[in-house]
């Protein structure tokens, strides 16, 4: 579908806001239902393995939204850079960072900084799956490339949003001095705020939990106060270069899916014993796309 197509779609959906309202089955009843071509597997090629004393984080990668950064992000991966860095930070409510605290580090084939990625200029080929519900920070809200992701119709601007697990390059005050030596992940209320002031490179589909958990840093913006505070990172890896049997095998729930559209409804119109009073809308980053182990092949 073309994006031009979407956005007629897309100002019909914002004038539908409690139109639908049936009863809906439960979420892991339409999960259960659903055909196997409303899922996608993860690309192994742009998937990270983060192994930490806590456990293992996976991170899916967003290169058509960061294609310097990922491509950085991989290499550094690659030339074993994060290998027995630390994770430095952990913010209540807010991020866990990590990365090489002293910048000494060599890089090898990788890069310190690189100029911004922000946000994406839209092509006609690019995909954007709407929500039918406003949103504060952006015109339009939705998904692409399986992401959340908010867009500007008028500017034919997308970009991904700070949602709970979402990844990003930290930086300091100049736009361009990011590039994925450090990194973050949100852990807290959706600070959207950061949106399009910060390159957002992925998100993490399975094992936010180990983060969220961490000890909250004592230091200023929860930074660990001292080098033995900090939690050590065994290594950071990308899928493919594991062999196949190593690798675990995620899928994601397809944003454009018939089961994607039935879980929408569910989330807005909630209507079972518990509920009394069904918000009949949705926010973009209340709505996770559901990420499952597959069959191996």
């Amino acid at each position: 579908m073309r994006v031009i197509t979407i956005f007629a779609i897309l100002g019909l959906s914002l004038m539908s806001g409690r139109s639908m309202g049936a009863q809906a089955p439960s979420l892991a009843d339409i999960l259960a239902g659903s055909p196997a071509t409303d899922w996608r597997r993860l690309d192994p090629e742009n998937t990270l393995y983060l192994d930490f004393v806590g456990g293992r984080v996976i991170i899916e990668l967003a290169p058509t939204f960061a294609p310097a950064h990922v491509a950085n992000i991989k290499a550094l991966a690659r030339a074993h850079f994060y290998d027995g860095l630390s994770i430095v930070r952990v913010q209540d409510n807010y991020v866990v960072q990590w990365g090489d605290a002293e910048a000494k580090r060599p890089l090898g084939n990788g890069r310190r900084t690189l100029k911004a990625e922000f946000s994406h200029t839209i092509t006609r080929s690019d995909r954007f799956d709407p929500l039918p519900d406003p949103d504060t920070y952006a015109p339009a809200v939705g998904f692409s490339a399986g992401f959340p992701a908010a867009m500007d119709p008028a500017h034919w601007e997308t970009w991904l949003t700070h949602c709970y697990g979402m990844v990003g390059a930290g930086r300091d005050n100049d736009a361009d001095s990011g590039g994925g030596a450090e990194l973050y992940a949100v852990i807290g209320q959706a600070p959207r705020q950061l949106d399009r002031n910060v390159t957002l490179v992925g998100r993490v589909v399975k094992g936010i939990e180990r983060l969220s958990a961490l000890p909250r840093g004592t230091g200023d913006l929860g930074f660990y106060k001292t080098a033995p505070e900090r939690i050590p990172i065994r290594a950071i890896t990308v899928a493919a270069d594991l062999p196949v049997d190593q690798r675990v095998p995620l899928e994601a729930l397809r944003t454009d899916s018939a089961t994607f559209a039935a879980v929408l409804r569910n989330r807005r119109f909630r209507k079972d014993d518990w509920y009394k009073v069904p918000a009949g809308r949705i926010d973009v980053c209340n709505v996770t796309p559901p990420v499952r182990e597959a069959l191996r092949p």
